[in-house]
């Protein structure tokens, strides 16, 4: 399955983006619809808007890949300089091109704004470049070929650098390079690290064919794995991912919860829908998260009933009957508390399941016993209650989104146990 591969390499040009005054969105866009063409970006630079530093970035980038992609530095202003240094890198002159002037021309008087030289100048282009044209504004793109390489330069605003490289560049590219066809799959795992998660399939990632390769993508609590497959065979390519992905399943199923876009809640939702059971929860140190969680599925009315934060002791009492003794004994952040926190609400609010958390979230209120990171979480359902300690670190926002992701693994574990 030998393939000629066809690497790219995506250059941003713009103090700007340097000093974080705007998000470089632009490379995240571009490197997703590289991609899905069937072209790998293997190398990206932000750089400032100096003609020296945008040479040495191309020089750099023309060592490593096969389309080198430029974007800022296209406008009326001073500081873009982008079309005068490849008029140099080039060794070219800048001509006027009468499309892009008649454009410019026509949009300034539809618009009904005088018209400066400024803006008659972004009609001015490299001597040796195919324009591309910018029907979203007035600064061309521009497609430049040397010694079997292709360098394309667009603007920096991103809604004209989508315009330009969809309609313009990206069918140029598609004629001039013979694209492999490219898959991609995520598989979406939770509540297993990254490191105990690349032992458990080591053999099964070491046994991958040199033409799909694997990324570990690892967020708080969840781990993605992408898979990217190169081949020109579109059919043999996708059956060989799904054989190496049924095997994945095998090996690691009990943590994986989906594909693709989908999210814990998500899946949760999906399975309490199918199963036509409800949930509610009981939050403590999670603070209503793990509700904000659930509830941000469209439709989880059908299936969340809804939540009792009792984030003081006196509400665990109050509210979800917990034995003042416990409290006094073993505390909040105990098995015994969460165990009736969950069951609580669950005949409270009349469901079949019920979440409780209860933890320190920090960075105050740790002990030598009870470090802080230390939480309880505790699932039910009528046949039973599951209640398991963890120590979540110690970052409060971390712990906190730990917490509600744990809680929700631990919920879909027991839904499949039980069904």
């Amino acid at each position: 399955m030998s393939i000629q591969q066809v690497n790219a390499a995506i250059i941003t040009i713009g103090d700007e983006i340097l000093i974080g005054q705007i998000t470089n969105t632009n490379s995240a866009w571009l490197g997703q619809e590289l991609g899905n063409a069937g072209i790998r970006v293997n190398y990206c630079i932000s750089v400032g808007d100096r003609k020296e530093h945008i040479i040495h970035a191309l020089i750099e980038a023309s060592k490593f890949a096969d389309i080198i992609i430029t974007t800022g530095g296209l406008g009326p202003t001073k500081d873009d300089i982008t079309k005068f240094t490849f008029c140099e890198y080039f060794d070219t002159t800048l001509v006027e091109n009468e499309e892009v002037k008649n454009w410019v021309t026509k949009i300034f008087r539809l618009r009904k704004l005088p018209i400066i030289q400024s803006n008659l100048d972004q009609a001015l282009v490299p001597k040796n470049c195919k324009v591309l044209f910018n029907r979203s504004g007035t600064a061309p793109g521009m497609w430049f070929a040397q010694q079997g390489k292709v360098y394309i330069s667009m603007p920096g605003v991103p809604f004209e650098m989508k315009t330009i490289f969809t309609e313009e560049a990206l069918p140029l590219l598609k004629q001039n390079f013979t694209l492999p066809f490219i898959l991609h799959r995520t598989i979406l795992t939770a509540c297993i690290g990254e490191s105990f998660l690349a032992k458990k399939i080591a053999t099964w990632e070491s046994n991958l064919p040199p033409h799909i390769q694997l990324a570990y993508l690892p967020s708080v609590g969840q781990v993605r794995l992408r898979l990217s497959g190169y081949s020109s065979d579109e059919h043999k390519l996708t059956a060989e991912m799904n054989e190496h992905i049924d095997l994945l399943y095998t090996l690691a199923g009990e943590y994986i919860y989906g594909e693709e876009n989908d999210s814990l809640q998500q899946a949760v939702g999906k399975l309490l829908l199918e199963l036509k059971q409800t949930l509610c929860t009981a939050e403590s140190c999670t603070g209503g998260y793990l509700a904000h969680l659930i509830t941000s599925v469209p439709g989880s009315s059908a299936y969340y009933n809804g939540s009792i934060i009792s984030y003081a002791n006196e509400i665990k009492v109050n509210e979800l009957g917990v034995d003042p003794q416990i409290l006094a004994t073993d505390g909040a952040v105990s098995e015994a508390c969460v165990r009736q926190m969950a069951e609580a609400a669950r005949e409270k609010l009349n469901t079949d399941y019920a979440i409780a958390t209860s933890g320190i979230a920090g960075p105050s209120g740790g002990s030598d016993e009870k470090p802080v990171g230390t939480v309880w979480i505790a699932v039910s359902n009528a046949q039973q209650t599951v209640a398991k300690q963890f120590n979540m670190g110690d970052s409060r926002e971390r712990t906190i989104l730990r917490t509600a992701l744990q809680g929700l693994f631990m919920l879909r574990s027991m839904i499949l146990s039980c069904n």
